[in-house]
């Protein structure tokens, strides 16, 4: 794959290339009007191999053809059920975006689409759908049924994220529960009331004559955009009656007809639902101004209407009488009333009105919260910056439908919907942003809902029978796929028609009155995926994979002590809360400076001004998700590494003393960076090797890098000749040292060249090429009996050319990345190591007498059935990986004493402990050098409490301890 295009709604391609280039490191250039403009006359799709664009812009009629002439080897189209067509009797309806799609299939081998939602409850639809994909690969819906009921069906996999579980079953995704709050206006706010029937009025009023004008029904739904804003708030619909209002009275006082020409495109409501927000509010605000007045007559009467809706609105405004704004001022008092703690307070508010979001965002702070906002007239980085704010600042984020866009908040577990959208999809999407993969609470979801409205009224039946689908499924997953469940239902519509009175609302309520018999609840299961194909998963090898990565990982304990040296170093100010959680007070402008560069802010995201709550552990900051996650790639450890790294990489070769508190070692190590490049001169792997030189007999031996972590640091630097010396001596070491390591490479390398020689290269010359051969000569023998084939066969020609050419430079490619080069170890630094003087007794370890445990561990573990492997001399923190049959390991670090008394355990060792808990074991072996007794303690690091720390390395178990926990074996 070498050529790429991803196709996603206009929204969202900021988000792609970000996920792309932070997550992969892959670039990706955006196409847009603009991009497209830079170079006329030219074909930009053949400008980058890598290419985003947005699924509107590609599919105009300028665009399309210079596409059309592009070939890649891969598209992946992003909601890709946008791409509808439907078949009414015998006729088919393809939108432009459905053309879009035939056009891509033409264009590419491979395509691959993502959506939640791919066939809207239509079969027709999702035969055509699938379509795309694979043309005329099922004749008829019945055939796709018949795939779906055989578990066959080999275009798509489904996933349900409430299905998904871990290695031990437990489900990934927590319930959620979703309440709808009812509001009567009639009862408890007159006023409202009243003002929601005048309106009504005036709307259906509008409606009627739009209707008896136009033949486009779209124009009768903008109009209904005034009850949407008071379904909202009444805030927002006195902003939009009072720029009514100003409009036409500008028509009025410029004697221009009020009903002037405009593109009745601007109205398409499904082109209007996957614009961004910014721009479906631009076209909103046509809509808003949008009057059917004929005459000056008719103008000023309508003036009048909107004078005295405003008149309305204001008076309930400024005597604070809005029901819906009463009740989220006491629902925001009992939530944050029942939770003690303040990471449970945060808040999570939704609009669809800016205007109600920044009136939400005034009375929050006059009631004394702290806000922070999301809406789509932020760029994404400000975006990020507002959801950094929110997680360690602000209890409430007032938000649009912009937070559903790329925004992860999945520390907050409550969620107000304010107002609630009439498209489904964009319901689901609010949801997604709190109950999603990392979220440690059940959710809770508040709806906010005037059911004396004919649009309140519908959307109150709607969740009143979700949440009887619910109760007949026995969990939640029909909030997730709301648009499924709801058959051959166009729920925007009814809104639309219920708020402009267009049909009764019995009609209406009849319409979404499905009967949850076992029929329908077996097609919901179906459509939920419990029948769809499935692709196996090798669960057993993934889990091998993180085992080893458990292992090896660099642990917090480590990424934590650098920050806050480091920090120290540079004078920033933390410090440790009495919850064990870092604060982070001040960032030194050093740290600043960095983090404003653009490249960097782009790459690794904004610093906010402080940290209260963070942790360097990704399991602890996975069970609060309310905490800051400081590690690699978070932009304040980046800063700070990039301002070490700069400042201070020569100390290196400085060099530095330690001390070796078992006062074994006396000598030096060194450290060597190896680097392995391929035939391309991409980098194939780099290592770091070590090797110590012992004082007196002068012999080098290779040491793991990690030994380090068992020493004690004086500080000290100094440089002699005699390093000079050792490197001429361990040099020779270093090399054979990267020699093994390119053995390694080259024996991954190879069997990836295989897969790529089975796969890509069988491919492109046993189907692609010979297939197009086979159809050159069917050309070529139609062309003789007269038929005019001579286009078809230049393009058959061209494109077998391409692939002769992809073979060809695929072949030279896996050649190039079989052939590896080493290229000479590059000297990094060095260490001077001397013995510490021992003095407690608990501290001495004498080597053979450790040799006899290490014995008695291995025959304990055999004559139990598991397999021992001794890893000691890997300084992993632990000395045997003990596997059973079910492949559980046991970490076993093996201690053993001549007599009996306290044992010393690393640093590396006890941080190794708090890491694993209950697969770590210590082996404690007394009387070893008579008569050998082996105790067992499982997870130390939560059994046992060192009595004394000594120079920070070392942790001291005193005998008493081991006696007391120790099982005897």
């Amino acid at each position: 794959i070498r050529r790429i295009l991803i196709v996603v709604p206009g929204h969202l391609k900021d988000q792609w290339y970000r996920e792309l280039s932070e997550k992969f490191k892959e670039k990706f250039a955006v196409i847009d009007r603009g991009y497209f403009d830079l170079f006329p006359g030219e074909n930009v799709w053949l400008r980058e191999n890598q290419v985003i664009t947005s699924i509107d812009f590609s599919k105009r009629k300028d665009v399309r053809p210079s596409l059309e002439a592009a070939h890649f080897d891969l598209v992946i189209v992003d909601e890709a059920h946008k791409m509808a067509a439907y078949k009414y009797g015998d006729k088919t309806s393809k939108t432009s975006r459905y053309r879009l799609g035939e056009m891509l299939s033409k264009i590419t081998q491979h395509l691959l689409f993502l959506t939640a939602t791919p066939h809207k409850g239509d079969r027709e639809n999702y035969r055509l759908f699938l379509d795309l994909l694979e043309p005329g690969f099922f004749a008829t819906s019945e055939m796709v049924e018949e795939s779906i009921r055989n578990k066959d069906n080999p275009l798509f996999i489904r996933r349900i994220k409430e299905d998904l579980k871990d290695f031990d079953g437990t489900p990934l995704f927590l319930p959620r529960y979703v309440e709808t709050i009812p509001l009567e206006l009639g009862v408890k706010s007159p006023h409202e009331k009243d003002l929601y029937n005048e309106l009504s009025k005036y709307v259906h009023e509008q409606y009627g004559k739009a209707l008896q004008k136009h033949t486009n029904r779209n124009i009768g739904f903008a109009l209904t955009i005034l009850q949407r804003r008071l379904a909202s708030s009444t805030y927002a619909l006195l902003q939009s009656l009072k720029r009514r209002k100003k409009r036409l009275e500008e028509l009025l006082e410029k004697g221009i007809p009020a009903l002037v020409k405009y593109d009745e495109d601007s109205f398409d409501q499904d082109n209007a639902e996957d614009m961004s927000e910014e721009e479906r509010w631009k076209l909103e605000r046509l809509w808003e101004v949008l009057s059917m007045a004929e005459n000056r007559e008719e103008l000023k009467r309508e003036i009048d209407t909107l004078e005295r809706l405003i008149d309305m609105a204001k008076e309930i405004i400024n005597s604070e009488a809005e029901l819906k704004l009463r009740q989220l001022k006491q629902s925001l008092r009992e939530l944050h009333n029942k939770f003690s703690d303040t990471k449970d307070k945060r808040i999570l508010i939704f609009t669809e009105s800016r205007d109600t979001l920044e009136y939400l965002e005034k009375k929050a702070g006059d009631w004394g919260y702290s806000t922070t906002v999301i809406h789509g007239g932020m760029k994404l980085l400000e975006r990020i910056k507002a959801e950094s704010i929110f997680r360690n600042e602000a209890d409430l984020l007032i938000a649009t439908e912009a937070a559903g866009e790329g925004i992860n908040l999945q520390f907050c577990h409550m969620m107000i919907n304010y107002d609630i959208p009439w498209n489904p999809n964009r319901l689901e999407q609010r949801m997604g942003r709190i109950h999603r993969y990392g979220q440690q609470k059940e959710v809770f979801i508040f709806n906010l809902v005037a059911i004396d409205t004919r649009e309140g009224e519908v959307l109150a039946a709607l969740f009143k029978k979700l949440e009887e689908i619910r109760g007949e499924l026995g969990d939640d997953r029909v909030f997730d796929v709301i648009s499924d469940l709801l058959f051959n239902v166009n729920l925007p519509q009814l809104l639309m028609q219920a708020a402009a009175n267009a049909r009764s609302k019995d009609e209406i309520l009849k319409e979404i009155d499905i009967v949850i018999d076992e029929e329908y609840i077996r097609q919901v299961k179906e459509n939920l995926g419990e029948s769809l194909a499935t692709h196996i998963i090798d669960y057993t090898h993934i889990k091998e994979m993180a085992q080893k990565a458990r292992e090896h990982r660099l642990i917090p304990e480590y990424t934590e002590n650098f920050f806050k040296k480091a920090f120290d170093k540079l004078q920033g100010k933390y410090k440790v809360r009495h919850d064990g959680f870092l604060s982070i007070e001040s960032i030194p402008f050093d740290i600043q400076k960095i983090a404003e560069n653009d490249l960097f802010r782009k790459t690794h995201g904004s610093l906010i001004k402080r940290y209260p709550k963070a942790t360097f552990d990704k399991e602890i900051a996975f069970k609060h998700p309310e905490t800051e996650f400081i590690s690699f790639g978070h932009p304040l450890f980046e800063a700070v590494l990039e301002y070490i790294e700069t400042h201070f990489t020569h100390a290196l070769l400085n060099g530095a003393v330690f001390t070796d508190p078992d006062g074994f070692l006396d000598g030096y190590i060194l450290f060597y960076e190896g680097e392995i490049k391929d035939g391309t001169g991409q980098t194939a792997g780099k290592r770091l090797f070590s090797f110590y030189i012992d004082d007196k007999n002068m012999k080098p031996e290779p040491i793991p890098a990690s030994f380090i972590w068992d020493l004690e640091e004086k500080g000290e630097t100094l440089y002699n000749n005699r390093v000079e010396n050792f490197k001429e001596q361990i040099s020779p070491l270093a090399i054979k040292s990267l020699e093994k390591y390119e053995k390694e490479l080259q024996k991954k390398r190879n069997r990836q060249a295989e897969i790529k020689e089975k796969y890509g290269v069988r491919s492109l010359e046993n189907h692609l090429i010979m297939d197009l051969d086979k159809e050159i000569i069917d050309l070529f023998t139609r062309k003789e009996s007269g038929e005019n084939v001579d286009l078809v066969i230049r393009n058959k020609e061209e494109r077998k050319r391409e692939y002769e050419f992809s073979l060809k430079e695929l072949r030279e490619k896996i050649s190039k990345e079989k052939t590896l080069l080493m290229s000479m170890p590059r000297f990094m630094g060095f260490i001077r190591v001397v013995p510490g003087v021992v003095t407690d007794e608990d501290m001495k370890t004498d080597p053979e007498i450790e040799q006899i445990g290490m014995q008695v561990a291995w025959k304990y573990e055999k004559d139990n059935g598991r397999f021992p492997e001794n890893v000691s001399r890997e300084n992993l923190g632990f000395d045997i990986r003990s596997v059973d049959k079910e492949g559980n390991v046991r970490y076993i670090e093996v201690k053993a004493r001549s007599h009996r008394g306290g044992v010393p355990l690393t640093r590396n060792e006890w941080f190794k402990a708090h890491r694993f808990r209950e697969d770590y074991f210590l082996y404690i072996v007394m009387d070893a050098a008579v008569n050998p007794q082996l105790s067992i303690i499982r997870d130390p690091a939560n059994n046992l409490d060192p009595n004394m720390v000594i120079g920070v390395v070392r942790y001291v178990i005193p005998y008493r301890q081991l006696k007391e926990k120790g099982e005897p074996v």
